[in-house]
């Protein structure tokens, strides 16, 4: 399962309508090789559900994993922050043992 923060929540529903998504495009997290740890976090919107995906929703956003990526991301946490120290959408992720200093790769 993964999580979504209230923050998370409402920027995804932001970039949904000001992109021009509808609500029938689910958000697709997905683990790519890539980055200077190893592995890549990939976030885009959606309105394809294969057979070989898991859907979780969680405060109304659906979120569509495939299979091999399940593996990395259970029990992490989508957040977004737009603070000083960047904007952006992070992933609290429990399985990794390392970080990039952008907390967009990681390894296990």
């Amino acid at each position: 399962m993964i999580s979504v923060t209230e923050q998370a929540k409402n920027q995804l529903d932001n970039l949904r309508v000001e992109d021009g998504f509808s609500e029938n495009h689910n958000v697709r997290v997905a683990v790519k090789g890539g980055g200077c740890s190893g592995l890549m976090y990939d976030l885009q919107f959606d309105d394809n559900i294969n057979e070989k995906d898991e859907v979780f929703e969680d405060k109304g956003v659906k979120i569509v994993i495939d299979k091999k990526s399940i593996l990395y991301l259970l029990g992490t946490t989508l957040d977004f922050s737009d603070g000083l120290n960047g904007k952006g959408f992070q992933f609290i992720n429990p399985n990794a043992s390392r970080t990039c200093g952008c907390g967009e790769s990681f390894s296990i």
